[in-house]
Parts: C-alpha cells; sequence; structure tokens
C-alpha cells in the first residue's frame, strides 16, 4: 500500500491555495467585524493576492524540471498528473493573480461609493481568482472543469451584486444561462472524452486519441468538438458572445474588467490545454475551426464597437465590451496557428505574450472609465472630452493604453503583440487569416483614435456645468499607475516579453 501514499507539493500549489485561504478567512473575518471596519476586508484581499504573487518567485526556476503534484502511482516518468505547475502555468498565473490585484485596488472605492456588501464581494472575487489560478495546472479533465467553475460561479454573484439594479440583474441572468449551457456543453464533451479514452489525464487522453478503437472514434470526434464548443462559450467567441455588452454594463465596473481579462485568460487556458495537450492528434479537426472562429469573432466585435454612438448611455463600456469581443479573436489565431505548426510552444507563446498586454492595458482602461464615472455616471464617451483639460494624467493614461489597444506608437507592446499573431498566423500557412486580421486592424484604428482624440478636444460650451474633478482615491490611482507603468515596461522590452511567455506544455 505503500506506493498508493504520495506527499503533497505544497509549494507548487501555493498560489492557488493562499488565494483560497484569504478567501475563507475574509468570509470569516466579515461575521466578527462592525460595519465601520469592513473596509479592511479590501486591504487584506489586496495583502493575500501579493502573496500569492510572490509565492510564484519560489516556482521561477528555469533550470528546475516543472514540479507536479497529485499524480498517478505506478508511472514512472510522473506525466501523468493532475497539477503541473511548469513555465506555462506561472505565467497564466501570474497574469491572473496581477490582474486580479488591480482589480481589487479598482474594488476598494467602487465598493464603499455603491454600497456592495463587503464581505461577500471580497470573498467571491478571491474564489473566483483562485480558481482561475488553479486551471492553468489542471493537467487532468475533472480538475480543469472544477477549476472552471470555481472561476465563474462566483462571477455571476458579483454581476449581479447591485441589489434592486434592474440592469445588473438581466446581466447576472445572461451571463449564468450562457455559462450554463457552456458548462453542460463541456461537460458532455468529457464525458465522451472519457468513454472513447478511459483515462481523464490529458496526456494519457493524447495518447489514447491517437490509437483509438475505429468502433469508439465517431463518439471521440463528438467528444472533441462538443469541449471546443463548451470554451468557445467561455471565451465569448462568436457566435457566443451575445451576454457580453450586456454582461459588462450591468455589472459593477471593477468586475467587468475582471470579466472582460481574467474571464478570458480562463477561457483560453483551458482551450490551449485540451487542444494543443489533450487533442493534437485531433488537429485536422480544431484548427480550421478555431480559425474560422477567430475571423468571426475579430470581425463581429471590431465591426459592432465601430457602430457605438458616443453619445448613447454607457456606450464608453459599451465600446470596450465590444473591443474585447475583437480581441478574443486576435487571441484565437496563435491557438488555431498551433494546430498547423511544427512548433506548437511558440505558436501558443504568441498567444500569452498577447494576453499579457491585453491584460495590462484593458485593465487600465477600464480604471481610467471607473475614474470618469466617479463624475459622470452615465459613462458615455462624450464625457471623455476635455479629460486632458482636467486630469491631464489621466487623459495621457487613457490614450497610451487606447493605443496600445490599436497596435499603435507609442504602445509599443500592442504594435509587436500584433505582429507576433500576425506572424503566426503567417508561418502556419492561414494567410487567409493574416489578411482578414489586417483588416480588422484597420477597421479598429477608426474607434480607438476616435475616442483617444476626443480626450484631447477642448470641452464644449454645455459642457460647463459638468462637476468638479474630485480628489482621486488612492487605490484606483494606484491601479491606473500600476497599469501605465505595466503597459510602457512591456513596451521597453517587447521581445523579453514573448521570450518570457513561450514555455513548453508539459
Amino acid at each position: 500500500m505503500g506506493s498508493l501514499i504520495q506527499s503533497v507539493d505544497w509549494l507548487a500549489i501555493a498560489p492557488p491555495t493562499v488565494t483560497a485561504v484569504v478567501a475563507l478567512v475574509v468570509l470569516v473575518a466579515d461575521l466578527f467585524l462592525p460595519e465601520g471596519r469592513k473596509p479592511l476586508l479590501g486591504r487584506i484581499s489586496v495583502a493575500g493576492l501579493l502573496l500569492a504573487g510572490l509565492s510564484l518567485l519560489f516556482l521561477l526556476d528555469g533550470d528546475r524540471a516543472p514540479r507536479s503534484t497529485f499524480c498517478l502511482t505506478g508511472v514512472s516518468d510522473r506525466s501523468a498528473c493532475s497539477y503541473t505547475a511548469d513555465h506555462f502555468t506561472l505565467v497564466i498565473q501570474l497574469l491572473v493573480l496581477g490582474g486580479a490585484l488591480l482589480t481589487a485596488l479598482l474594488s476598494m472605492s467602487a465598493v464603499r461609493d455603491q454600497r456592495l456588501p463587503e464581505g461577500e464581494f471580497w470573498f467571491l472575487l478571491l474564489s473566483s481568482a483562485a480558481g482561475a489560478a488553479l486551471l492553468p495546472a489542471s493537467r487532468d479533465l475533472a480538475t480543469l472543469v472544477v477549476a472552471l467553475e470555481v472561476a465563474s460561479l462566483p462571477a455571476f454573484a458579483l454581476v449581479g451584486m447591485r441589489r434592486g439594479d434592474r440592469r445588473s440583474s438581466e446581466a447576472a441572468l445572461k451571463f449564468f444561462l450562457s455559462s450554463v449551457t457552456a458548462t453542460a456543453v463541456t461537460l458532455l464533451g468529457v464525458s465522451f472524452v472519457y468513454a472513447a479514452t478511459g483515462t481523464l489525464h490529458l496526456t494519457e487522453v493524447a495518447a489514447k486519441l491517437a490509437d483509438v478503437d475505429p468502433r469508439l472514434d465517431t463518439l471521440a470526434q463528438a467528444g472533441v468538438a462538443l469541449t471546443l464548443v463548451g470554451f468557445a462559450f467561455k471565451t465569448a467567441a462568436v457566435p457566443f458572445h451575445f451576454w457580453v455588452p450586456d454582461t459588462y454594463v450591468g455589472a459593477p465596473l471593477p468586475v467587468a474588467a475582471y470579466l472582460s481579462v481574467i474571464g478570458k485568460a480562463v477561457g483560453f487556458t483551458g482551450l490551449i490545454l485540451v487542444t494543443v495537450v489533450a487533442f493534437p492528434s485531433y488537429a485536422e479537426v480544431w484548427a480550421p475551426a478555431l480559425a474560422v472562429l477567430a475571423a468571426l469573432t475579430m470581425t463581429a466585435g471590431n465591426v459592432a464597437a465601430l457602430r457605438q454612438r458616443p453619445e448613447r448611455a454607457h456606450s464608453a463600456v459599451r465600446l470596450l465590451a465590444w473591443s474585447s469581443v475583437g480581441q478574443a479573436g486576435y487571441l484565437l489565431v496563435p491557438i488555431a496557428a498551433a494546430g498547423y505548426a511544427d512548433d506548437p510552444a511558440h505558436a501558443i507563446g504568441s498567444t500569452v505574450a498577447y494576453a499579457l498586454m491585453y491584460a495590462a492595458v484593458n485593465l487600465g482602461a477600464f480604471a481610467v472609465a471607473a475614474l470618469v464615472a466617479r463624475t459622470s455616471p452615465r459613462n458615455r464617451i462624450t464625457d471623455y472630452r476635455g479629460l486632458y483639460a482636467r486630469r491631464p494624467l489621466a487623459a495621457l493614461a487613457m490614450g497610451f493604453f487606447l493605443l496600445c489597444l490599436a497596435g499603435l506608437p507609442p504602445g509599443i507592446i500592442g504594435l509587436f503583440a500584433k505582429v507576433t499573431v500576425f506572424r503566426a498566423a503567417v508561418d502556419a500557412g492561414l494567410g487567409w487569416l493574416a489578411v482578414v486580421m489586417a483588416l480588422n486592424v484597420v477597421i479598429a484604428l477608426y474607434y480607438y483614435l476616435q475616442w483617444t482624440a476626443i480626450l484631447f478636444r477642448p470641452a464644449e460650451e454645455a459642457a460647463a456645468e459638468t462637476p468638479a474633478p474630485v480628489r482621486i482615491p488612492l487605490p484606483l490611482g494606484a491601479a491606473i499607475a500600476l497599469a501605465a507603468v505595466a503597459g510602457i515596461a512591456l513596451s521597453g522590452a517587447p521581445q523579453l516579453v514573448l521570450r518570457f511567455a513561450s514555455g513548453t506544455l508539459l
């Protein structure tokens, strides 16, 4: 029986574990803290996310083999494990925990201003972040689905946190129904794959699918297809994107920022693991399907963003929502290219590098939107007119974030990320997809530059009654500054970002 007992590598599982433990601490502390001391919960949450992020430093050792735990006993090479902290895992965990930290800073003033229940909010945010940090390390289908749901279920409640707000309730319901549908389809696909292979570990699934019984081939193909459809919901790929704009508008602004970055990271990480690690022998099925999804998603997102009217209520958040759909299309391109490439890890590195850029600048754009919303609750794009005259640093930061998303200097990292993704498509022989992407980049330039220009235009005479600027809360200012510093640092050394992001799965 001794061979059935294995020790747990606590250091390897530290990032999601620390986050989950801090979530429980917040939940218990909420029971005992008086109402006037509730803001302490936000500080505990920020400290917990910092601690979880610092735990990654002990795992960043390029010379050491990936740390794995919860492995199948009796497997000599320990390749069939449920949890693996390899380079890919650590980069995604850095993205998730860094994004959650910026979201927490954004939320500290929003929770008080909107009178959200603080204990529930921080517990749900940390719980979702713990699931998102667990997902990139998941190396079996059961752990993958559990991590996906731990990341998603708290997000439903976060979206509907504004009690009594009809728009918030509607957004939560749409998000819930679409996500539950995705989960059901994913579970059906996973069950078919398990029936065809007899295993749940990704490496074992890959080996069994490469030599599947001909009588089970149709079942295996159906399982692969259904699993991909389920993750397409999570990534908001067309035609499973309908929930995005209403959910972002109805949710508290920090929650919309969290969904736009961490929610995307969760979906794309799961998609990478099931395609590249578990289903490489079915690349001829999923690679062309993802290429078509990428083209449709980027086109639908950018065209819808182009049609947003600047004077419409919440047009700023709606444009960022549709922009995130378009960016999801770009993120899908290297994953599709991995199915055609001789070196899938390099193609996946392009997606991870793009995701790092997108996370920093998109959270920064939402942080400036949260600042503007303090004096202009309707958050129209026209409300940003004259922002440079009122808040020059915030306007410069927003302009930088928008130019990064557009891929224009001085947002060098945005340009570099798009070129990297473009090159991945060309190297994989997907010339038509590269052309579609180039056209979409041109379309996106219009609405990003239009918004950037509005920041520096003089305010209209009719806007003389605009409320005087109020003091920026320290956490909100810190979130904007951190996002700007991250964007500038990434722009200063873009090649290092790609080198850091490129890692071998398993």
